[in-house]
């Protein structure tokens, strides 16, 4: 099955380069290059791709408002292209829909690598920044919720734990070792915690394990260390 995929950035040499690294893979297929986010909303529309990458500061329609109308109108994910040191909207598209973001230099292994993880219905972070965004754009949640907010109430002690290892931007695989269980097992967690909170995958997980104060912004989740390293982290729901 070939990954159908739509590439928007109002850089033509950005948007060329990742068409041409993407292009010669034999399960990935560009079928579109848009200028800003009004055109990238069109192409998905006219070409139904299985992924679209947007950049987020675009002209006329940014990529938070087209990954907006993106997702609301059917079943393309959406991974946003970023800058971690300039870009102050990533939580924000995050919420808008997207199912993760990169770094616009990130490796040409990396880049197939996420346009596969999405594509089969996965969510992405960098490790990198993955952290260091999430609590920053949280911090104000973060900073009101003293005590862990009453939507958790919902979760077994169980759920809770992991949900706390999620923060941690663990694996499926990693927290299954750090809670002694089957892959299995940590795939049934986190589907109940993901179900039971009304979120739609990791990402938004993450966001919530700050935003209710069961982590604080500035202080790691018991037990973890921020993770580093440039290779997006992925992990099955």
């Amino acid at each position: 099955m070939t990954i159908r995929v739509v590439i928007a950035d109002d850089q033509e040499l950005v948007r060329s380069g990742f068409a041409m690294i993407l292009d010669v893979q034999p399960d990935i297929e560009v079928v579109a290059e848009a200028g800003d986010g009004a055109e990238a909303v069109e192409a998905v529309r006219r070409h139904t791709p299985d992924v679209a990458l947007l950049d987020i500061r675009m002209p006329r329609m940014d990529g938070i408002e087209a990954c907006r109308a993106i997702s609301a109108a059917g079943d393309c994910r959406t991974v946003m292209l970023t800058t971690f040191d300039s870009d102050e909207y990533v939580y924000e598209a995050l919420h808008a829909g997207a199912s993760g973001f990169l770094l616009k230099d990130v490796r040409r292994d990396d880049l197939v690598h996420a346009v596969r993880v999405v594509a089969r219905g996965d969510s992405l972070l960098a490790p990198s920044v993955a952290r260091r965004l999430v609590e920053q754009y949280t911090r104000p949640a973060a900073a009101r919720a003293r005590r862990p907010d009453p939507r958790l109430d919902v979760l077994t002690a169980r759920e809770r734990e992991t949900l706390l290892l999620l923060a941690r931007g663990l694996s499926n695989a990693e927290i299954a070792a750090e809670l002694v269980v089957s892959d299995h097992t940590v795939k049934t967690h986190v589907g109940n915690v993901l179900a039971k909170l009304g979120l739609r995958d990791r990402i938004q997980a993450v966001i919530c394990a700050y935003e209710t104060g069961l982590v604080a912004a500035g202080n790691p989740p018991p037990g973890g260390a921020s993770r580093s390293g440039s290779s997006p982290a992925s992990a099955r729901k």
